[in-house]
């Protein structure tokens, strides 16, 4: 069997260590920084959320006619890595002129911009114009996948119902820390809000404060990987853009370290962050008019 293309990518991807590859980035990064001035900026953000299918559509995307991604999926500039400056933000994306033949737009896709709240004034100052599409899963799921995700990498010591009870600890000060500090990571945040991260009304709050609600697209991750077609199609003509269907509908959520069968989350674990979730997932379909199908609360008659 001829591979693809993006199976041919994969494969030659994975035969290279993560280290190597942020080397080699590195290395194109300080290329390219030479025509910083003639780059373009990105017409639209992918802003997250962690674990919710962006890095699939990333791929979908990045391989349309009429879009150039950016030179990795991940710039982090608008969170972790502002202080690189705009000719470095610049660099990871084409020249303009690249743009003009043929090419409609150029995007990057960070998934922490949506859990940092200092990423969206960063947006709106450099790239007002950008539309802002919001990636979102039933945080349950989310939550366990995350946490699966941080024992594969090795960040995670704890059972998950343990990670759970210290998470209140373990990111405590860290929204103060990122208010005060313009350059603080805020690792503990970023890796252990299991529950923080899938309270996305909150975030979208803070997204809506500078970019309107009508040039943001909130996108069901269940809706895909169900029904991938028919999603790519709206998101297409949200950013104007032909519509155009890829072969095959990879799941890229998962490097060489993720190929691994998980253990099903406890049942008493699901119910119980069912519960504290049906809140927010209410909040959320309010803000947004919109059933989403998770947990909501049972006062309301929906759940």
């Amino acid at each position: 069997m001829v591979a693809t293309k993006a199976e041919a990518t994969r494969w030659l991807k994975d035969q290279v260590s993560a280290q190597r590859r942020r080397q080699l980035v590195s290395t194109r990064l300080k290329a390219r920084a030479v025509t910083a001035g003639l780059r373009a900026l990105p017409d639209f953000l992918i802003i997250g959320g962690q674990r919710c299918g962006t890095s699939s559509l990333y791929k979908h995307l990045g391989a349309h006619r009429q879009v150039v991604p950016s030179l990795r999926k991940e710039t982090e500039y608008f969170s972790t890595r502002f202080g690189e400056g705009e000719s470095w933000y610049r660099s990871h994306f084409p020249l303009r002129t690249r743009l003009a033949v043929g090419h409609k737009a150029t995007f990057e896709a960070t998934p922490d911009y949506m859990l940092d709240p200092r990423a969206p004034g960063r947006a709106a100052d450099l790239v007002p114009d950008a539309r802002i599409i919001a990636m979102v899963r039933d945080p349950v799921e989310r939550a366990y996948s995350q946490y699966q995700h941080n024992r594969r990498l090795g960040h995670e010591p704890l059972t998950f119902e343990e990670a759970l009870a210290a998470e209140g600890e373990r990111i405590a000060g860290e929204i103060e820390r990122l208010s005060a500090d313009q350059n603080y990571r805020a690792i503990p945040l970023r890796r252990h809000a299991y529950i923080g991260r899938g309270m996305y009304a909150d975030q979208l709050r803070g997204w809506f404060g500078f970019f309107p609600p009508e040039r943001t697209l909130v996108v069901k991750f269940e809706d895909l990987i169900e029904s991938p077609a028919d999603t790519m199609r709206g998101i297409e003509r949200f950013l104007g853009i032909d519509d155009w269907i890829p072969p095959t509908f990879t799941n890229h959520s998962y490097g060489r370290a993720g190929r691994t069968v998980q253990t099903p989350m406890p049942e008493p674990t699901r119910k119980h962050l069912q519960a504290v979730f049906a809140p927010a997932n209410r909040d959320l379909e309010t803000l947004l008019d919109r059933r989403f199908g998770w947990s909501v609360d049972e006062a309301d008659g929906s759940g």
